[in-house]
C-alpha cells in the first residue's frame, strides 16, 4: 500500500473532526454531564410490553454509543433530536446502549436469530459489525425514496464492499483511534507505544476492546500494515506484545466506551481511545486531556446506523435517519461529537457555527493526517474467531 490514502478513507476522515469543538465553541455537556447521560448505557432490551407500547405508539428506540448525539447539560435533553420530534411528531427514545460491538451483539443475538424484538429500531454499529448483521439477514433494506437525504452522502461512502449501494445501512459517524492522555499528569504527550508503555505509567494505562483499533495500533508499531493480507503469525506476534502488557500489570484495563470514566477519575493517565471522546473530555476539563495519532500510525473506523429486522417501526425509523442527512442538522450533531461527518454540505454548515471547526485538520483532515492512519482489513469468518479468541484471551476476558 502506498502512503496516499484511498478516496473512501480520505472521504472517512473528512467527516470526522467535528465531535471535539462544538463544546469549545458552545461549552455543551460536562464531562459529568456526559457520564451521567451514559447511565442507560447497561439497560436490558426492552420488555414486551414496552416493545408493544413503543410499536403502537411509532415510538422509534435508538441505540448509539455514549457523548454520540448533541447533548444540552442544563435540560438532560438532545437538542436535535427535540427538534426533529416537534417538527414530525414522531416520538424517539434515544439510549447509549452501545459501549462496545461484540457486548452489544451478545445481548441481542439470541432474540435476532429468533426474530423477537430486540428493543430498538435503529442500532448504530461499525463498518465491521454492520457487515455481520447485513450478511446475517438481520438489517431491513430501505424503502425507496424512504429516506431522500441518502444522496447526501460522501460519494466515496455510497457503495462499501459490506452494503453495496447503501441499501441497509448509512454512516453515522468516522474517527480515529490513537492515544489520549492526561496533560496535567504526561506533560510531555505520548506519541509512540513506548511512550504509552512507559514505567510511570503502570497499572494507569487502559486500551480499546474494540480489536481492530487497538490491535491495529500495535501491528503497525510492529511495521505491519493492518489495511493489508498480513499473516496470522504476525497478528499473533501483536497478541503476544499486548499479553505481555497485561501480564506486566502495565495495562489496568481492556475496555469499551466506559474508559471515558477512569479518564476523567484519575484511574487512567493514558489510553489507546477515540480522538472525538478525548477531544470532548479535553473541552469540558479545561484542556486537561490531549489525543495524536501514533508516528506508527492509527486507524480509522466507522459506525453506521441500520434498522434491525426486527422492528415494526421502519417507517418511523427511517425518517430518523434521513433528518440526520440533512446537512444543518448533521453540521449541528458533527460539532458537538468532533467526529467525521459523512454529509455533503456539512462542511459549508459548519462555518456558519465555528469557522475554526470547519477549517480543523482534525475535523476536516489534510493529506498529512490521513496518511498517518489505516482501515483494518476485512476478515474471513475464521480469522474473525480466531483473532477474537486470542485477543480476548491476551486482554484477561
Amino acid at each position: 500500500m502506498t502512503d496516499k490514502l484511498s478516496p473512501e478513507t480520505r472521504a472517512l476522515i473528512k467527516a470526522q473532526l467535528t465531535r471535539r469543538r462544538f463544546l469549545a465553541g458552545a461549552g455543551a455537556v460536562g464531562a459529568t454531564a456526559v457520564l451521567a447521560a451514559c447511565g442507560g448505557a447497561t439497560k436490558e432490551s426492552g420488555s414486551a410490553s414496552e416493545s408493544a407500547a413503543a410499536e403502537a405508539s411509532g415510538t422509534v428506540r435508538w441505540a448509539n454509543w455514549p457523548a454520540y448525539l448533541d447533548f444540552d447539560s442544563a435540560s438532560k435533553k438532545y437538542p436535535s433530536l427535540e427538534t426533529f420530534i416537534a417538527a414530525s411528531g414522531i416520538d424517539v427514545v434515544y439510549k447509549e446502549d452501545v459501549n462496545d460491538n461484540d457486548e452489544f451483539y451478545g445481548k441481542v443475538q439470541g432474540q435476532l436469530k429468533l426474530n423477537k424484538d430486540i428493543g430498538y429500531d435503529i442500532v448504530t454499529l461499525t463498518d465491521w459489525m454492520a457487515g455481520r448483521w447485513i450478511r446475517l439477514g438481520y438489517a431491513q433494506e430501505f424503502d425507496e425514496g424512504a429516506i431522500p437525504n441518502k444522496e447526501n452522502i460522501l460519494p466515496t461512502l455510497a457503495n462499501v464492499g459490506f452494503d453495496p449501494g447503501r441499501k441497509s445501512s448509512l454512516t453515522w459517524q468516522s474517527g480515529f483511534a490513537g492515544f489520549g492522555w492526561n496533560k496535567e499528569l504526561l506533560p510531555g504527550g505520548i506519541k509512540s507505544l513506548d511512550q504509552l508503555f512507559d514505567k510511570k505509567n503502570k497499572g494507569r494505562i487502559e486500551v480499546l476492546s474494540e480489536m481492530r483499533d487497538t490491535m491495529g495500533i500495535i501491528l503497525q508499531y510492529q511495521g505491519v500494515d493492518p489495511s493489508q493480507p498480513f499473516t496470522e503469525d504476525q497478528f499473533m506476534n501483536a497478541i503476544a506484545f499486548l499479553e505481555k502488557q497485561v501480564a506486566d500489570g502495565m495495562i489496568r484495563q481492556v475496555k469499551g466506551n466506559d474508559y471515558l470514566e477512569d479518564m476523567v477519575n484519575g484511574d487512567a493517565v493514558a489510553v489507546i481511545g477515540w480522538s472525538g471522546d478525548i477531544f470532548s473530555l479535553s473541552n469540558e476539563n479545561d484542556g486537561k486531556f490531549d489525543f495524536a495519532i501514533p508516528e506508527s500510525g492509527g486507524t480509522l473506523w466507522s459506525d453506521n446506523t441500520m434498522i434491525p429486522t426486527t422492528s415494526n417501526n421502519k417507517k418511523n425509523a427511517q425518517a430518523v435517519i434521513n433528518n440526520y442527512y440533512d446537512p444543518a442538522v448533521a453540521a449541528q450533531v458533527a460539532a458537538y461529537v468532533n467526529y467525521v461527518c459523512p454529509v455533503v454540505g456539512a462542511q459549508a454548515e459548519m462555518e456558519k457555527i465555528d469557522s475554526k471547526l470547519a477549517n480543523s485538520p482534525f475535523i476536516f483532515p489534510d493529506d498529512a493526517t490521513l496518511a498517518k492512519v489505516r482501515v483494518f482489513r476485512p476478515l474471513s469468518p475464521e480469522e474473525e474467531t480466531t483473532f477474537a479468541e486470542a485477543f480476548a484471551a491476551a486482554s484477561g476476558n
